[in-house]
Formats: structure tokens, sequence, C-alpha cells
């Protein structure tokens, strides 16, 4: 088991839940802009929220973000210790450097006496564009110079009397990622943020995201998790509470089971799985649905769903446990089965008051 460390009011690692992280897109001095889009992070799942800072104007934002927010900040930041010093003096709750790219060691204590006087964490990252020069010749681009240059960068600040560590190893190629990480996990005791970074846009970086994180999840490495898109988001948040579902990690949603359909199917079953999907998307109450597309296996497949559906020629039957209680006409079965789901949703509610 890891360390665990506290971000703003939310324990990472020691055994606490596995964190979702993801990152604002606009700029932290646009105050508006960027708590508007944190709300939205918020709203889908987000845990723990990271910012770009790349000016003064930034480092002084951290303050208007945390008078507006309630959830952890982090404030990124390359290049400039005297950036991080000024965010931490503004409230972020963690900071995302590489010492590797902050200067020499007077620099790398400026941030080391400040996060320490204000009692956050730091996390240390290093992916295939940040390797240390050293461990690059000696290693090449592989997870040894990963491991070795973020190790090597965590000993610097622990030198300096920091100990509340977070460390991600990353890189675009998933087999490499796992590699890394897995090395790593054998290597140190701080916590992990794990992720594959730059995986691209959303088909691809979902598919990317999910088997590194998957895979790594499933071995119980990570404690917290950002599954990198070029695209919305909040994308990326939804992606993350999938993937932690799959993994077992997180029982408090509904579950929609709903097969791929094929010529038996004799109705639109993929448009109110879609629309079933859209509906539970954000609702944490732990339940089981199906939606099959016909009734040679559908109810046998879902036998513990709370509620089911299943279609036929013109026709579909609710079931529940596997047991059919309704057959409705197929231009009914939207309705009808709405109707049964948010009665099973506000049953579960009450019993769980």
């Amino acid at each position: 088991m890891t360390r665990q460390v506290l971000v703003g009011g939310v324990t990472l690692g020691g055994g606490a839940p596995v964190r979702i992280q993801s990152m604002t897109t606009v700029k932290t001095s646009d105050t508006e802009g960027v708590c508007a889009e944190i709300a939205r992070l918020e709203a889908a799942g987000c845990e723990i929220v990271r910012g770009a800072i790349l000016d003064e104007a930034d480092a002084r934002g951290v303050r208007a973000v945390k008078d507006r927010t309630k959830i952890p900040f982090v404030a990124d930041i390359h290049f400039s210790p005297k950036l991080a010093v000024m965010s931490i003096e503004n409230g972020a709750d963690k900071v995302r450097i590489n010492p590797g790219n902050i200067g020499g060691e007077a620099e790398i204590r400026m941030v080391a006496d400040a996060v320490k006087a204000h009692r956050i964490p730091v996390r240390v990252g290093a992916n295939t564009g940040s390797i240390e020069p050293d461990f690059l010749r000696r290693y090449g681009r592989s997870a040894e110079a990963l491991v070795e240059s973020a190790l090597y960068n965590v000993g610097i600040l622990e030198r300096f009397g920091v100990n509340d560590i977070v460390i991600s190893v990353k890189a675009s190629s998933v087999p490499l990622t796992v590699a890394a990480y897995r090395l790593l996990s054998r290597r140190t005791e701080y916590p992990l943020h794990v992720g594959v970074t730059e995986a691209g846009t959303t088909e691809t970086g979902i598919v990317k995201s999910s088997v590194g994180i998957g895979a790594l999840l499933l071995d119980g490495i990570g404690d917290t998790i950002r599954v990198s898109l070029t695209d919305d988001p909040v994308k990326e948040v939804y992606a993350a509470r999938q993937i932690l579902r799959a993994c077992g990690l997180d029982e408090e949603y509904v579950e929609l089971v709903s097969c791929p359909t094929c010529g038996r199917c004799r109705w639109n079953s993929m448009e109110l799985a879609g629309k079933v999907q859209e509906y539970i998307r954000n609702i944490r109450i732990r339940a089981k649905i199906a939606v099959m597309g016909c009734v040679v296996n559908g109810p046998g497949e879902a036998k513990d769903a709370d509620l089911g559906i299943a279609g036929g020629d013109g026709f579909c039957m609710l079931f529940k446990k596997g047991e059919p209680f309704l057959r409705v006409t197929a231009a009914e079965a939207e309705e009808a089965f709405f109707a049964q789901l948010k009665l099973l949703l506000e049953e579960k509610r009450q019993n769980n008051a």
C-alpha cells in the first residue's frame, strides 16, 4: 500500500479510493472561464483539478479560483520556481513540477521551502519528453529511464525535507507506460498518478487510456488517474469513471448491460440504450439494468438485472431479475421502460435514505 497525502480535503493513496483528475483548458487568470469549467468538471465527477500557470497573472489567479470553488486545485508549473512559490502562496492545494526544468538546487529549495511551509504535496512528473539527459543516454527512451529520472528528482526534494510527494511516469506508448509504472511501483511507496500522456483525440485516447490505466489498476497500481484527451475535459472525467467501474473500483452507479444487436433484433434497441445511458450517467445509485435486442438470450443473459427489456417482432417484454412482468408494443417500449426505470431508482433512493 502506498503512503497517503492530503490534496485539499481529498485523501490520496494509502487505501483511499482512486481519485479522478482532469485539467482546465483556459488560462487560470481567466477567473470566470476557469471557474465555469471547474464547475462542469466537478459535476461530471472530477475530484482534483489542475490548471496551467504560465505567468504571474495565472499565479495570482489561483487565489480567485480557490475563493470561488471547493474542489482541490493543482498548479501545473514548468521552468519558474517563482511562479511555483506564488501559486502556493495564493492557495494551491498541490503543485506539479519537474525539478529538472525548475533550475538548480537553489531554485528547487525555494519550491521545497514553500511546499513545506504551506504543508501541501508536490507531484513529480517524468515523461518521455523530460527524461534527465544522463538517464536518457544510459537507458534510451525506456521504462528504466523514466523511473530513474523520476526517482532522481524525488531524491532532490527529499534532501530538502519534502516527503508529501506523488509521482507520475507517463508516455504516449501504452506498453511503455505500463512497464514504467510496474517498475516504479516496486521501487517506491509514494502514491502514483497514472495516465497515458498525449493519448490523442477522443476515440483513440479513450482506447489507449482504458488499456493502459485499466491494466495498472487491475494490478493494484494507481492512486489517482487522468484520461488525457484532445477534447472537452469533461469527456476525460466520464471516461475515467467508466474505467474505474470496469475495474470494479466504483460500485455506486447504475450499470447498463446492452447487447450489440443482430439480425434477430426487430426493434430499435440501440436508440433506447443510448437514451438510457445518457439518463443514468450521473446517478449515484447501485442498480443494474439491461436493454437487450431480442428474447432469445435477453432475460437469461441479464438475469441479475433489476430491470430489463427485450424485444420481439412488434412487441417488447420488460423483466425483473429475469422474470417477465409487462408486455408492450415496440412503439410503447421507450415510455414504458423509462416509467419503470424511474420507479426503480426512486425506490432505491428511499431504501438508501
